[in-house]
Formats: C-alpha cells, structure tokens, sequence
C-alpha cells in the first residue's frame, strides 16, 4: 500500500509538470514566463469589464472584403504625397450653390380718389396722415368748382322777356297744363317757366314724361344747388395695406377711387 500510495504521488506530480510546460521542449526562449511576454507585452496589459469590452466591439472597424487590401494600396499609391495639403471641399460646395434669388419688389398702387366737399376732405385727410402720408396728400391734393345738387327742377328754357315767357304760357294752358308759374329775379333762370320742383332725379323725370304725352316736347330737367368747392387727391406709392386703408376710408365718406398711373 505504501508503495503504491507514493507512486501515485510521484505520477501525479509529473504529469502536473509536464502540464505546465516545466519540461520545456529543448528551446529555451519556449519557457511559458518568456512566452507570455513576447505575447501580451504585460506591463501594458489592461483588464477590461464586460461593458468595455461590449463598447470596444461595437467601436471595432468592419473587416474588409478579400483583395481590398490591394485595392487599398493602389488608392494609396495615387494618393499624393503626405506633405501635399488636401484641397478644402467646403469652398467649392459653397461656389456650387447658387445664391437666392433677391426678393421681388413690393407692388406699389397709385389712387384717384375724390370728390370730397370741404368738411369731409378735412376729416379725410386726418385719417391720411395718420397713415404716414403727410407730403403726398398735400402734392397730390386737386380743387374743382361743381354744384351740390338738392333738388330737380322741371321747366322751360329762359324767355327773352316777359311777353314771351307770357305767350309760352297762354301755349301750356291750351295744352291742359296749369300746374307752372313764370320765374323772376335776377338769375340765369329769369323769365323761365317752372313746371314743377323734386328732391329726387326720378320725380323729375316722372314729370318730364308725362308732360311729353300732354304734347309739351320743349321741357328739360335742371338740377339746382349752390356751387361748391370739392376736392381730390392723387396717392401714388402706396403698399397694399395702406391702399386697403385708403378705400375703406373712401366707401365711409361715398366718394370714389380708381387706379392711376404714376
């Protein structure tokens, strides 16, 4: 029993040896310590953990296709040298890239806008002021002399005189007509005959046609009112959100604006 407890003992701790390479090979430089010197370079060695290791995988470059590494050398060799400076791409992307296009011009309009009477021309050109348009509404402010029409009136033309305007009477009563009278006083219409006065343009001519049938054909319709000054304006250059201002203010005073040329 002796003997074969201690031969087990020896036979086991040769093969341990033998294991571990203590019998070496015959080449001295094989011995594991020198080994694993040569191998792993030890004093460099770092231990990386789990998620290191998985980061560094990730972060490991694609292994490239057989005969890329001849392909990569021919690239190499056309390169040029390292000390040439490689030309900048960014300039010549910019260059490549047309430059936008400058922004159209805002669309100016020109009105012509009128007829106000006085008191509304003031109150207008308050609220164009107040627009910016001081200069342009004094350059562009107009007068004209017309009349403020309030009534229609339907008469005769003026007589020469007053046997006239008498005998254009005595012919009015034998045509059935006595609703007129003979006009004095010292204006455009003396010794004209009045047939009748109206607020509306339409009364008049209600009249004027039934005096037509009655065989009365020398009737005319004259409007009637005092000469007043009223007053227009030319605004040029304006954008389209005064312009849009411009015709509301219009339509609340009822005058009227159309386009005009510059």
């Amino acid at each position: 029993m002796r003997f074969a407890f201690w031969a087990l003992l020896c036979l086991n701790a040769a093969l341990f040896a033998y294991g571990h390479n203590y019998f070496g090979n015959g080449n001295a430089d094989d011995h594991e310590p020198a080994r694993l010197k040569r191998q792993f370079n030890t004093p460099k060695l770092i231990v990386l953990t789990a998620e290191q290791a998985a980061v560094a995988a990730k972060a490991a470059p694609a292994p490239t296709a057989p005969g890329s590494d001849r392909v990569e050398s021919n690239a190499a060799d056309s390169k040029p040298a390292a000390d040439t400076p490689a030309q900048p791409a960014a300039p010549a992307a910019a260059a490549a890239t047309p430059a936008p296009a400058p922004a159209a011009a805002a669309t100016l309009a020109c009105l012509d806008v009128g007829d106000f009477s006085a008191n509304d021309a003031r109150r207008f050109e308050a609220r164009l002021a107040a627009l910016g348009l001081g200069e342009r509404i004094q350059a562009g402010r107009s007068t004209v002399q017309s009349q403020d029409v309030s009534s229609w009136l339907v008469n005769l033309p003026p007589q020469p005189n007053k046997e006239a305007a008498d005998r254009k009477a005595a012919e009015l009563r034998g045509l059935g007509v006595t609703n007129f009278f003979i006009m004095q006083g010292d204006s455009p219409l003396k010794y004209a005959i009045s047939l009748g006065v109206f607020k509306t343009e339409t009364g008049a001519q209600n009249l004027l046609a039934q005096l037509n049938k009655q065989g009365v054909h020398s009737a005319r319709i004259t409007p009637r009112g005092p000469q007043a000054t009223h007053y227009n304006y030319r605004l040029p250059g304006l954008d389209e959100a005064t312009r849009k201002r411009v015709m509301g203010y219009v339509e609340r005073y009822d005058a009227e604006a159309r386009s005009c040329s510059t």
